[in-house]
């Protein structure tokens, strides 16, 4: 049930209770040609009906999440982590970023690709006039390093699923940006390959239609300029969906 569904019973429960008790007269005109009065809060409903507005909502503020992740002791990558990076940028999105797991220079910082990829990345982005500070929101699949830069492991990209689904509910962003095979792999639930997956939208029904698209990782283009052009294409598709 809604919150506003909620507050409709609540009022209906009150207003039956009131004529039931011996002739019901009503506290407040209405006037039926006007926009329908505000739902009351919360606080003004009888102490019977009252409901938690994270609990009605169903929702979790980017700070919530961001203090579980940093309290989570769910996988392994706890033990030898110096700072989760639960993620960082604007809190009402175009679009978010997701990579596959937090660097050495991320493990120390506590931030997102800040290292040489996430400069890469922050190129690749301001390309096509997006920004971590103004209107993207990165994060990775798992929030802890991954020793030796290894890919995580299926059980810690697991452990940590729960965070990115609600980051991404939290956030509603326009489209989902996966850079690297790891991320599209994981949020696609697909064992192909990022040559596969990229240069084309997904529409992620678990998210109420989000669209998704995967490009190559920006380190895989640190490694190999021939990955320059098809992220190219990617990053134009990315600006024509966005009419940026």
């Amino acid at each position: 049930m809604t919150s506003g569904e909620k507050t409709s019973l609540a009022f209906f429960l009150d207003t039956a209770s009131g004529f039931l008790s011996g002739g019901y007269a009503p506290k407040r005109d209405y006037d039926f040609s006007d926009d329908p009065p505000p739902a009351a809060g919360f606080s003004s409903l009888p102490l019977a009906y009252q409901v938690d507005e994270e609990e009605a909502t169903g929702a979790e503020t980017l700070d919530d999440i961001a203090e579980a992740i940093r309290r989570c002791d769910a996988c392994a990558l706890c033990r030898e982590r110096k700072l989760a990076v639960p993620g960082e940028g604007a809190s009402d999105p175009l679009v978010m970023v997701v990579g596959e797991g937090p660097g050495e220079a991320e493990d120390k910082s506590g931030r997102p690709f800040v290292g040489p990829a996430g400069q890469y990345l922050d190129r690749m982005l301001g390309s096509i006039n997006l920004s971590r500070d103004k209107n993207c929101f990165i994060a990775n699949t798992v929030k802890c390093h991954p020793p030796g830069n290894r890919d995580p492991l299926p059980e810690e990209s697991g452990a940590c699923a729960h965070f990115l689904e609600a980051q991404i509910r939290a956030l509603r962003p326009k489209v989902i940006f996966c850079v690297g095979r790891i991320a599209a792999q994981h949020l696609l639930e697909s064992s192909e390959g990022i040559g596969k997956l990229r240069g084309r939208f997904f529409e992620m029904e678990k998210f109420g239609g989000i669209p998704l698209l995967a490009t190559y990782h920006p380190s895989a283009l640190l490694r190999d300029e021939t990955f320059k052009r098809p992220v190219w294409e990617d990053l134009k598709l990315l600006k024509a969906r966005l009419s940026l």
